[in-house]
């Protein structure tokens, strides 16, 4: 299966923190599972670490390692995720989840998140 990381839930992951379900944590290391964090993610990270709204436990130049530590893949922006984007209703108002919708649709991926807005 293929699967799309919320930010938080990657946050989470890379962190081993415990807001992470154990659900999400054992789909995410199934050995069958193809894991994929958006580029949109690691730039909502960066804004955030900027603005001391986040806190790694590691610094944020070791993120590309631990993403291929764990086998996951970064997954760009293309326009036709920003076509998508531009289709999309405002049941979410967040322009990084928004991202990370359109991208779920266009690469067809499942989205692993505790956000109870994606669904719809």
């Amino acid at each position: 299966m293929n699967y799309l990381l919320d930010t938080h839930t990657f946050i989470w992951f890379i962190n081993g923190e415990e807001e992470l379900s154990v659900r999400a944590r054992t789909t995410i290391e199934h050995k069958d599972a193809n894991n994929f964090i958006s580029i949109a993610s690691l730039w909502e990270i960066a804004i955030k670490l900027s603005i001391g709204k986040l806190k790694l436990k590691t610094p944020f130049d070791a993120v590309p390692e631990q993403i291929a530590n764990n086998g996951f893949q970064i997954l760009p922006i293309t326009f036709a995720d920003t076509l998508k984007l531009s289709t999309l209703p405002f049941h979410h108002k967040d322009p990084f989840d928004r991202l990370i919708i359109a991208q779920s649709m266009t690469n067809q991926l499942s989205v692993i998140s505790r956000d109870n807005q994606f669904p719809d």
